[in-house]
């Protein structure tokens, strides 16, 4: 049974209503890529800031150990892996991806696992995974946001710094709308780790000095790296979760607006018709009552 004309017009009011729906979603995706692709290029300069610190203290032998401490060796026996994911939907396989890939890594690790999730959606893929996580963060709604979940983070982590491996494991932005997911060592700051900062070229002719006791300079350089290896993964997390958001609702648009052709398509049919017929209505009266007036 064909749809009336009115219930036509019900289907294309609402798909407009989604339509613009949709396209502020796009909009407010759009702008959150804005924000986090900034923070991340802000990080740089710091970034490169933190690392010519360290190179200038590592080059100096301002710390000869490796982080943590010798007496506390890194066992192979647990293995600790913080995972941005999302908390949101309408981001399509972002969450399913990136926990394939964590999974293929740390299967392939031997020993226990402890995992922290930054993400309802992603904890959930997890545990179906059999990877159940130790604790679930909040993912930030904002750069401002992100500051408190990496200090709640290395809180959480302080006890484990004696004995563990840590890794990082999110989603980073490629070029487009596409994204890839990723992998960073975070701890333990070995001495091949040291070897390589301290063969950073300085970027003068001045040579810096490590004035005093070098070794609280490099713990305070090694917190600031820490802080801003997490700062990054999560913040491009963040721009890969809205572009893919933006890459889905700019499909949702190309959908709802095939629809909408097809909607007022046929209702435009269906109006046609439905003239079509009043006038032979008109017409049959007017040949009648002319057949009655001869």
């Amino acid at each position: 049974m064909s749809e009336t004309a009115e219930a036509l017009q019900r289907k294309i009011n609402s798909a407009r209503e989604l339509r613009s729906v949709v396209r502020t979603m796009k909009s407010l995706a759009a702008l959150s890529i804005v924000q986090y692709e900034r923070a991340v290029h802000s990080l740089a300069d710091y970034y490169r800031a933190v690392e010519l610190g360290l190179a200038a203290c590592f080059r100096e032998g301002a710390i000869a150990h490796t982080w943590p401490s010798p007496d506390k060796p890194v066992t192979d026996t647990l293995t600790a892996a913080i995972v941005f994911g999302s908390d949101q939907g309408l981001v399509g396989q972002f969450n399913d991806h990136l926990s394939v890939f964590v999974s293929g890594e740390l299967n392939e690790r031997p020993g226990d696992k402890a995992i922290f999730a930054a993400g309802e959606r992603i904890y959930a893929r997890l545990q179906d995974a059999g990877l159940p996580p130790r604790r679930l963060y909040s993912v930030p709604n904002s750069v401002a946001a992100i500051t408190p979940l990496i200090s709640n983070i290395l809180i959480d982590h302080e006890t484990l710094r004696e004995n563990v491996e840590v890794y990082i494991f999110h989603n980073r932005p490629r070029s487009g709308a596409s994204y890839e997911p990723a992998k960073q060592r975070l701890l333990p700051l070995d001495e091949e780790w040291q070897r390589t900062l301290s063969r950073i070229e300085w970027p003068t002719k001045m040579l810096p000095q490590v004035i005093g006791n070098g070794k609280p300079t490099v713990f305070t350089l090694i917190r600031e790296y820490l802080f801003v290896s997490l700062f990054k993964a999560c913040a491009e997390s963040l721009m890969s979760e809205n572009a893919s958001r933006l890459a889905a609702m700019q499909r949702a648009q190309r959908n709802i607006d095939d629809l909408l052709q097809v909607l007022q398509a046929a209702f435009h049919q269906k109006r046609q018709s439905s003239i079509d017929a009043e006038l032979f209505d008109v017409i049959s009266g007017f040949e009648v009552l002319a057949g009655k007036h001869k």
